[in-house]
């Protein structure tokens, strides 16, 4: 059906520039002549608490994964109601607003704005439209600051910025094809984040054997003096992390552009770059110009990095750095230290640090005031007990690990890959859809009705709601 769809029968110049040509019976208009400021307070602070989610739009607060500390009192926060446009204005670049379907309390900080009487605009369309990659362009350029992620969209600016307007009875035909879409498309992402899990499981599971036991299934055991690591090959040893590492360090954490760092620019790492089974690089943020790199905390080959500061199940997970690309600083919630050669492959330590015994340790010490967020200290890091193989022993194990933990690897690359790539469509689907560039309005009455699409974000998309939700201390 969606390859069918063809483009409306006529068309004129919109005169800007993320917009070029709209279907020619729509109207663009300023979003003041659409929507009106509004600013309620509560006068009680017991509303349901809402937050901004770049990946899902105006949610309860409970639903999100929000590392903020609560507020001892609400009273006097901003009200809003369901069909109110939310906006972050410190966010809204980055995709942080989205219409209400909720009543209840938000930051101060955010803007609300409620269409104005004689306004022929449904809400679910105005949602779609201000979330749009489109429109993402103008949010960007009317947004201003020194640093990116100090950019501010004033009142002012927004309800000076262009909307567009499909006719009244069109919009709901719009905004039923794209639930429809979109419950689609997320379907075929979810069923392709099961099997990544179910592989991922295997994975974890053949590393988790080999890291504990060995390679050889007849090889005596022994009890470990501990119980966190149980019973062990008779010839392995035990030992606190401590003796077998360097100094641990923690990083810095400056305030940072929220884009990642470009080619010769400098980069601080975000804690999510240990949550999968290798370093990803890619979660940093650009370091301003402004500001002098602490060259001491430079990324180097063959350091291990471990998160000290996280969600409770991604604290205290590690990653290798491998021929890391130059200028990445290590952050205040990474600890950064480097396998002793004469003890540990630093590969074999890794994965050791990720396996159940280890996890187990650090789960049971996690401290913070947030259930969303935990800490882990130095102490906790040094005084693991893990267990060690000859060193011989240990390379033996990560050759098997790389070759046996291969096709599933390779599998959830592409399953990856896949999920990247409807997530790009959608997003031009829906950019397409509510600029007139496509006309649905025929596919869209034909349609069986379907329920809203789940949309919880992975792993990923949490990082980002993290980042968004900082910014309401404001």
């Amino acid at each position: 059906m969606i390859a069918d769809l063809k483009p409306y029968s006529g068309y004129e110049e919109s005169g800007l520039p993320w917009l070029g040509q709209v279907p020619s019976h729509w109207e663009i208009k300023r979003a003041k002549s659409i929507f009106q400021r509004v600013d309620e307070r509560s006068t009680t602070g017991k509303e349901e608490l809402l937050t901004v989610s770049s990946a899902r739009g105006i949610v309860p607060r409970k639903t999100a994964n929000v590392t903020m500390f609560k507020a001892e009192s609400y009273l006097g926060y901003k009200l809003c109601w369901p069909g109110d446009l939310v906006i972050n204005s410190l966010w809204a670049w980055a995709g942080g607003l989205g219409v209400s379907n909720h009543h209840g309390i938000i930051s101060s900080a955010y803007g609300v704005y409620r269409a104005r009487p004689d306004a022929e605009m449904t809400p679910a369309f105005v949602h779609e439209f201000v979330r749009s990659a489109s429109f993402h362009w103008e949010l960007r350029v009317r947004s201003k600051g020194v640093w990116t992620s100090r950019l501010q969209l004033t009142d002012l600016s927004f309800l000076d910025a262009p909307m567009l307007i499909p006719s009244p009875g069109e919009q709901p035909a719009l905004v039923r094809f794209l639930t429809w879409a979109n419950g689609r498309l997320e379907r075929a992402i979810r069923a392709k984040q099961r099997v990544i899990t179910l592989l991922n499981e295997q994975k974890q599971a053949i590393i988790e054997r080999a890291v504990t036991r060995g390679l050889d299934p007849s090889v005596p055991l022994k009890r470990s003096r501990t119980p966190w690591l149980g019973d062990l090959p008779k010839h392995w040893e035990e030992r606190r992390l401590k003796h077998c590492i360097t100094r641990v360090e923690q990083g810095w954490s400056p305030q940072c552009d929220a884009q990642p760092a470009g080619d010769n620019e400098w980069g601080v790492l975000k804690v999510g770059c240990v949550n999968k089974d290798s370093l990803a690089e890619g979660q940093n943020k650009k370091l301003p110009e402004s500001l002098e790199p602490d060259r001491n905390l430079e990324l180097q080959d063959g350091d291990i990095l471990v998160s000290r500061a996280n969600t409770r199940e991604l604290l205290g997970l590690a990653a290798l750095a491998e021929k890391p690309r130059p200028r990445l600083i290590v952050c205040d919630k990474l600890f950064r230290f480097r396998a002793r050669c004469e003890f540990f492959n630093s590969r074999f330590l890794v994965s050791s640090l990720r396996a159940k015994p280890s996890r187990a340790q650090i789960e049971s010490s996690t401290n913070g005031a947030s259930s969303s967020m935990q800490n882990i200290g130095q102490g906790v890091l040094k005084n693991l007990w893990v267990a060690m193989p000859p060193v011989t022993e240990q390379d033996e194990i990560v050759a098997h690990i790389a070759i046996a933990t291969e096709p599933s690897r390779s599998a959830i690359s592409r399953l990856e890959r896949e999920i990247e790539l409807l997530r790009e469509y959608r997003a031009r689907l829906v950019a397409d859809v509510v600029t007139g560039k496509l006309d649905v309005r025929a596919a869209a009455a034909g349609l069986p009705k379907e329920a809203a699409p789940d949309v919880t974000p992975d792993g990923a998309e949490l990082i980002e709601e993290t980042d968004s939700a900082e910014e309401e201390v404001v």
